[in-house]
Formats: C-alpha cells, sequence, structure tokens
C-alpha cells in the first residue's frame, strides 16, 4: 500500500520533477538591495510550455526563469497557471526590460514582451512591488553577461 501511494505521488509530481534544478538568481534594484531568488530554469520547448502549470502554489523567494537562448520578441499566457504571477522580461545583459505585474490566473489574454528579450522570470505575484523591483533592475544569472 505505501509503495502504490509513493508511486502515485511520484507520477502525480513527475512534470514539475522534469524540471532544470533548482538554481541561485540574484536581481539588484536600483535601491542597491540584492533580491534572492531560487529558480527553475526552463530552457527547453516542453518546459516552457509547460511552466507553472497546475501549481497551487509557490514559495516566496522562488520562481522559474524561462530561458529563449536569444533576444526576441516573448508572447506568454496565463491558461492552467493556479496562482497569479508577477513576469519580469529579461534582456540579454540582464536588464529587465519589462514587469507584467499580478497576471490573473487561467487567464488566455497573451502577455508580450515590450521588445526583444532574453528571458522572462515568473515569480509570486506581487513580488515586484514589494521588493521595490522595477524596470532598468540587474538580474545576476549565468545566462546574461553584463
Amino acid at each position: 500500500m505505501r509503495r502504490r501511494f509513493l508511486a502515485l505521488l511520484l507520477i502525480a509530481f513527475a512534470p514539475w520533477l522534469a524540471q532544470a534544478a533548482d538554481a541561485p538568481l540574484a536581481i539588484r534594484t536600483a535601491d542597491g538591495h540584492v533580491r534572492d531568488f531560487t529558480v527553475e530554469v526552463a530552457s527547453s520547448e516542453e518546459q516552457r510550455e509547460t511552466g507553472l502549470m497546475d501549481r497551487p502554489s509557490m514559495p516566496l523567494d522562488h520562481g522559474m526563469l524561462f530561458d529563449f537562448g536569444a533576444d526576441r520578441a516573448v508572447a506568454m499566457w496565463m491558461k492552467d497557471t493556479l496562482i497569479p504571477l508577477d513576469m519580469l522580461f529579461i534582456d540579454r545583459t540582464g536588464r529587465v526590460a519589462g514587469i507584467a505585474a499580478r497576471t490573473v490566473p487561467m487567464s488566455e489574454a497573451i502577455i508580450a514582451s515590450p521588445g526583444p528579450v532574453r528571458a522572462v522570470l515568473e515569480i509570486n505575484g506581487g513580488t515586484a512591488e514589494r521588493l521595490h523591483i522595477a524596470v532598468g533592475d540587474r538580474v545576476e544569472h549565468p545566462f546574461f553577461t553584463p
């Protein structure tokens, strides 16, 4: 019985476990604060398509970093995403180029980047405002070259 339960848990969480291992990421704000996050990296097409779908919650200091490999126009949506998110659009230098704050769960509305970006960081809705993260702030992660 216990093995069956553990097997069912593994199956239920398999899509989440398939994501890349957690990695550190920091955001240096204009007021000099450094905001640390632990992020999952979504770099394959499958990982980017799944994203944070079907998750009922996420720890406050966590997020998901969508890597597109090169600067390009990006369009996101919240279909099958259960929690509100802030989407930070980040250019190849690590500069926050735009923020879509408190996106609406389950919405199919398109959320477009303000121009070409290398990545999108999704964090819990309201976090950018709470931590004073703004356009122009710097994201520190190996993907970005300042």
